[in-house]
């Protein structure tokens, strides 16, 4: 388990470490959870526009049933794993190129960016399940918004690795149930 945890850091400080000033601003906006507010936002105005604004609301609060599930579930790993941010491991900090001003919580497995990112992204896929290219867009914009995490230096591969699993069962879990609730509701 220490070699597989080695090999997480060494890959950690080589992607980290890829980065320059240049695109520092580029990865910032791209980590900030405005940007996934912002996209799903304008899906659920598009949705209200195809069906209905009811329909829309209640996709709404499905959606931020979603979030609190995935950021609950994130915190209770990091809170019982324990393992800190790369930031903060005394053993790398000082070659960990930190892009935003501070750190963040003390823990990070797993990231809760890649867990909501891509549960929304595969959710989302799901209500809009005729349009492919949005999906394969959200999934595109979900492995952006995880790589962020890496980029400033804040999170592990590993801890984007499973946060991405776990968002992504997430995902499909409740695109089954809101599947459920829908025929439920046009009986």
């Amino acid at each position: 388990m220490n070699q597989i945890l080695d090999w997480d850091k060494q890959l950690l400080l080589f992607l980290n470490n890829l980065g320059s000033p240049f695109y520092d601003s580029f990865w910032m906006i791209i980590t900030n959870r405005f940007l996934n507010i912002f996209i799903y936002l304008l899906l659920l105005i598009y949705l209200a526009y195809l069906k209905s604004w009811k329909h829309s609301i209640y996709l709404f609060f499905f959606t931020c049933l979603l979030v609190l599930f995935t950021d609950q579930i994130t915190n209770l790993f990091k809170i019982g794993i324990g393992r800190v941010r790369p930031c903060y491991d005394i053993e790398i900090q000082q070659f960990v190129r930190l892009v935003k001003p501070t750190c963040g919580g003390g823990y990070s497995f797993f990231s809760g960016h890649a867990s909501n990112s891509f549960a929304l992204a595969v959710f989302f896929g799901s209500v809009f399940k005729y349009h492919k290219l949005l999906f394969k867009s959200l999934i595109f914009i979900a492995s952006m918004v995880s790589y962020s995490r890496i980029y400033i230096g804040v999170h592990y591969p590993s801890d984007i690795l499973f946060g991405s699993v776990f968002g992504i069962l997430s995902g499909i879990g409740f695109s089954l149930l809101w599947s459920k609730i829908q025929i439920m509701r046009s009986n």
